[in-house]
């Protein structure tokens, strides 16, 4: 029998805040006035002391039925107890408004009843700061607020303020709302009407977003709720994408392997751009690439940056904070931003190059981007033959790893054939020899013909699954005899209860037990593209009984148990399942003859 799932939990956001809410109604994680800034709500790293806000029935957290409204980023939680019937609705207003969007700093939850009248209490306990901050709450005529360093927040509802301040219980003979701010409070006359309104809104912008996407024939609901997800990832105001929406949730349990990944990496980034791209959605490239841009301009790049374009994530341990599920090594900010990671330079010019051909994008003038990718090329010319931490960012151990060295190949080939095009000759002969050269002497260097595999470094020995990706990038072809063999002696080595590891070598912190998620969404694509289409059906639909209950995946996956590790949801995982899923379906349709129109 399956556990039960700690990550449980669904997302909410829109486009400048998101929320986890648990099936108890419990807000378990809330930051404000932006994805990165400190937690208000953090009941995920604290259970005791993180702060929540939850309804209660008779005293006591019941679980519900929690999902989302359909095609939407809107939640309902549907509970029945001792014959009464009662929802509570959570959303982040998202407005359609002319051309773009309004996106309130609010947070809000309405409480209707169903059938009867249930006893109903409302546990409104923050604790800003990452609960550094206590006994914030004061009270005015009709709201609720809190003080905290981030500035002022605001509860308000057409609740009285005593049932909310003093935990007492009502009947909930009425639907109630409730409103949670950052600034001004600008909710008073009227509010049920605005609530509802905004919930009307909100729900058409999402369902307006969802019928855009160009889903693929295979699994086509599971892409369109993972292509929600991430478009709750980017940030609005300036274009930045994040990693995940968490920090700390352990990749395994009882290690110190927490992370925080509210920060926008570039190599997750250009990947997300791709993801979307292939299901149609191409405004989020081109606000990425304006960030990119933006902090081009400001000095060298970076692995990762704050979503403001910050460069100086300082990372540092809140002692005071017990961990998820007890697991303690709660951490902000993320050392890995001085790290070397040389696979850099050719993930951001493969978004490039993506965006730049993409004809439903009109550029005035493309050759303002050349100095940028001239850059990154000749950047990857110069760190192709050097060690660094690689696509893992191992703290401390350096290799040239095959992945890295690989992606200095992609940089060069795809800048030379945009130097092409662009008329700059002599750039695009230097760096096609050079990719040329490069392309050889990967392939030549990283096959292991003793382990039958391409290893995860030149002349290595171990396996690595990133290597999964050369397929996909161009550099071997999927069904090159080299390829296919290391697909299967992978899945001798790698793969664990029918998940696949990223490797098995030690790193920084010993042995790696969990499974990351995106490894065996590539395992999944590569098959596909090597010829095994049955056998990634079969494996694209095993790995989705793994996503939480509605449809979320975290990071990692522990193979023994099925418990969803690692934050959570991961942007990274669900890009990995639009593009297995995407070229499944492609594949499919090109295998049994099918075309689109009425197929």
């Amino acid at each position: 029998m399956k556990q039960k799932q700690y990550l449980n939990h669904g997302i909410i956001g829109n486009g400048r805040l998101l929320a986890l809410i648990s099936p108890t109604s419990s807000v378990d994680w809330l930051c404000m006035p932006r994805f990165d800034s400190p937690s208000v709500f953090g009941r995920i790293l604290d259970n005791e002391e993180g702060g929540k806000f939850v309804f209660l029935y008779k005293g006591e957290e019941i679980e519900g039925d929690l999902h989302y409204i359909k095609n939407t980023n809107v939640l309902k939680n549907r509970f029945e107890k001792d014959g009464n019937i009662w929802e509570v609705l959570d959303f982040f207003p998202r407005i359609p408004e002319g051309m773009g969007l309004k996106l309130h700093k609010s947070f809000i939850r309405i409480l209707r009843p169903v059938q009867g009248q249930p006893q109903i209490s409302v546990e409104f306990d923050p604790r800003p700061d990452y609960a550094r901050q206590k006994d914030t709450q004061e009270r005015n005529t009709d709201s609720i607020y809190i003080e905290s360093n981030h500035g002022t927040m605001h509860l308000h509802s057409n609740l009285s303020l005593s049932y909310i301040r003093y935990d007492r219980s009502f009947l909930l003979d009425r639907t109630y709302y409730f409103i949670y701010s950052h600034g001004p409070n600008d909710f008073s006359e009227g509010a049920m009407y605005k609530v509802q309104n905004m919930l009307d809104a909100t729900i058409y912008g999402w369902r307006q977003w969802a019928k855009s996407c160009s889903l693929p024939t295979f699994a086509p609901e599971a892409v369109l709720r993972s292509a929600l997800c991430l478009k709750l990832h980017i940030f609005e105001d300036t274009g930045a994408i994040l990693a995940a929406s968490t920090t700390s949730i352990p990749e395994a349990m009882n290690t110190e392997r927490t992370w925080d990944y509210r920060f926008c990496w570039l190599r997750d980034a250009a990947f997300v751009v791709e993801a979307l791209r292939r299901i149609s959605q191409v405004s989020e490239g081109e606000n990425f690439l304006r960030f990119l841009t933006n902090i081009a301009a400001e000095g060298p790049l970076q692995p990762l940056y704050a979503i403001d374009g910050e460069r100086n994530l300082e990372e540092i341990m809140l002692p005071h904070l017990s961990g998820f599920q007890g697991n303690g090594n709660v951490r902000i900010g993320n050392a890995a931003y001085v790290q070397k990671q040389n696979d850099l330079m050719g993930e951001i010019i493969l978004s490039l190059d993506s965006l730049l051909r993409d004809p439903r994008i009109v550029f005035e003038n493309k050759e303002i981007y050349f100095p940028l990718i001239e850059d990154l090329v000749e950047q990857a010319i110069v760190a192709a033959p050097t060690k660094d931490t690689g696509i893992w960012e191992y703290r401390t151990i350096m290799h040239n790893h095959t992945f890295s060295r690989a992606m200095c190949w992609v940089a060069a080939e795809r800048g030379a054939a945009f130097a092409e095009s662009m008329g700059k000759k002599e750039q695009a002969k230097r760096w096609k020899e050079f990719a040329d050269r490069e392309r050889d002497l990967i392939l030549e260097r990283s096959y292991n013909d003793e382990k039958g595999f391409f290893a995860q470094i030149l002349e290595g020995d171990m396996p690595d699954a990133s290597i999964l990706l050369l397929a996909t990038i161009g550099i071997v072809d999927a069904k090159d005899p080299r390829f296919v063999s290391t697909l299967k002696e992978y899945e001798k080595l790698l793969v664990h209860k029918g998940l696949m590891l990223r490797y098995i070598n030690p790193d920084d912190f010993g042995d790696t037990t969990s499974a990351f998620t995106i490894c065996s969404f590539w395992w999944c694509e590569a098959l596909a593209l090597s010829g095994r289409l049955d056998d990634a059906v079969t494996l694209f639909n095993k790995l989705l009984d793994y996503a939480n209950p509605l449809g979320l995946f975290s990071e990692d996956i522990e193979p023994d148990s099925g418990q969803l590790l690692g934050n959570f949801p991961q942007a990274y995982t669900h890009v990995g399942l639009i593009h297995a899923a995407t070229t499944i379906g492609e594949l499919l349709e090109a295998r049994d003859g099918r075309v689109r129109a009425w197929s």
